[in-house]
């Protein structure tokens, strides 16, 4: 089959850019003819897949603020009206001028409500629509007067509608709550490469460390140039990797957005606590994002005692990294009563933290993989717990936040393991949230090698079962042609 992909940005560093890279890789593997429009000019290697970046005037709309090397950048929100009709024109010429050139497609995909449907719609294709999150918490709702309209248009156009999770269809029926389309919702979350995730023995760890450092090391010359948030320090990021072989102890990592929705502030603030149980244990943060100079600065006060910062960003929140004024809750709660002796085992954790930058996606498999535990703690609604999923195929505990399309992860995990396991997978967003992820990286730690191994065990079986990307790529070639009754309805 020949199949048309229409994203609009990147194909690395965020969920659905790397979605879109890797059911891509895989459509052509099962043999299909791939084309991804995207925007791109740096694209990992997918083998057979056509890469088509369409001219769109140098102005890149997006959800999230950052910053893109060759772009000016807007949100929607932010968008004139003639940007967004010059956007969406743009795009629908290239769309079209592809179907002239190879006589059509036997399959198509549009991600994310806006503006892809919009333009796929218009440029006379069917196809199928994949909801990501971002799309409806940073621009549709928000403004749904303004966006909707256009949802309504894409959706029209669609022969299925796929989300990865319960929550975002919920989501998705704030904006269009319909029987016609909700009669098109099918349940399609995202795949996880087990190939690339897959344990590593804990004796090899180490080793498989210092491999991908020196990797990174050889590899080093081809990070963008200067000016965009894809840039990376490579050294520095090899060198967080040695650290990390290195450590004494257990091993915990983060991997997302530095950005303050991703709850890095409540993992920053229990890291004391764990450390002071368990002396020789290191964590990694791995990824870039807004709020990365406020984090690194957090946490270079509390290795000196200092919780002011801290305090500071559970006062102001996302002003520290852009956004509007506004505290955060939680991290509050666990500053008006921070347990005894907080402040000297913040001090004697110094050195137990390291930032890495931004990893691929393929570099980012083996600090997971051998990692003892990954932490997912964001506080802002998740479409789907992608990177928690892709621990778990390296039969890494993924301990994550009870919301959302994570909890929906986290269940489906939950249910092959003992009590005791099921308990440590995901914790609640309130007043204890530091503490209890303090709690649960204690006690996964605490338990002995045997039974964490089998408990990796089970939860690389559940997302082998589960998450595959063959069913992702056949769910979205039969939400492509609207043939719904054999896919799983939210």
């Amino acid at each position: 089959m020949r199949v048309l992909i229409f994203h609009g940005w990147l194909l690395r560093g965020t969920g659905s850019n790397v979605y879109n890279a890797s059911l891509a890789r895989a459509l052509a593997e099962f043999g299909h003819e791939v084309h991804l429009v995207c925007q791109d000019r740096r694209p990992p290697d997918l083998g057979p897949v056509r890469i088509h970046n369409p001219d769109i005037g140098g102005l890149l709309p997006v959800f999230v603020r950052d910053t893109y090397e060759g772009f000016e950048v807007k949100t929607f929100g932010e968008l004139t009206a003639v940007e967004l009709k010059r956007y969406i024109e743009f795009n629908v010429r290239a769309v079209r001028g592809l179907v002239d050139e190879l006589g059509g497609f036997d399959a198509a995909l549009a991600n994310h409500l806006v503006m892809a449907p919009v333009i796929l719609a218009r440029a006379g294709l069917r196809f199928a629509i994949k909801v990501h999150g971002s799309d409806l918490s940073y621009t549709v709702l928000p403004e749904p007067d303004r966006f909707v309209p256009y949802v309504r248009e894409g959706v029209a156009g669609a022969n299925g509608i796929l989300v990865g999770s319960g929550h975002i269809l919920e989501r998705l029926r704030e904006a269009v709550d319909e029987p016609a389309i909700n009669a098109k919702v099918r349940l399609g979350p995202p795949g996880v490469d087990t190939d690339l995730f897959a344990p590593i023995r804990p004796e090899d760890r180490a080793e498989r460390l210092h491999a991908a450092a020196r990797e990174l090391r050889a590899a080093g010359g081809d990070a963008p140039a200067a000016g965009s948030v894809w840039d990376r320090d490579v050294a520095s990021a090899a060198d967080a990797l040695t650290w990390f072989a290195e450590a004494p102890g257990a091993r915990a990592i983060f991997v997302g957005k530095l950005i303050v929705a991703k709850g890095i502030d409540l993992l920053l603030a229990a890291w004391p606590l764990v450390h002071r149980a368990h002396p020789g244990a290191r964590l990694l943060l791995v990824g870039f994002g807004a709020a990365e100079p406020v984090l690194r600065r957090v946490w270079e006060a509390l290795e000196a005692g200092d919780v002011a910062p801290l305090r500071e960003l559970a006062e102001r929140g996302r002003a520290l990294e852009g956004g509007e004024e506004g505290s955060l809750p939680m991290l509050a709660a666990f500053l008006d009563a921070v347990p005894d002796g907080y402040v000297e085992a913040a001090r004697a954790a110094s050195e137990s933290v390291r930032f890495a930058g931004r990893l691929e996606h393929e570099e980012v498999a083996a600090p997971v993989a051998a990692s003892d535990s990954l932490v997912f703690p964001s506080t802002f609604p998740e479409a789907f717990g992608m990177v928690a999923a892709e621990a778990a195929a390296a039969g890494v505990l993924p301990i994550s936040a009870a919301h959302s399309g994570a909890a929906e992860v986290s269940r489906a995990l939950a249910a092959e393991l003992p009590d005791q396991a099921r308990a440590l997978l995901s914790f609640e967003l309130d007043s204890d949230a530091v503490d209890a992820i303090a709690t649960r990286l204690e006690g996964w730690f605490g338990l002995d090698r045997p039974e964490r191994e089998r408990i990796g065990a089970s939860l690389r079986d559940s997302v082998e079962r589960l998450w595959s990307w063959r069913s992702v790529a056949d769910t979205v070639l039969a939400a492509s042609a609207g043939e719904l009754a054999g896919l799983r309805r939210p």
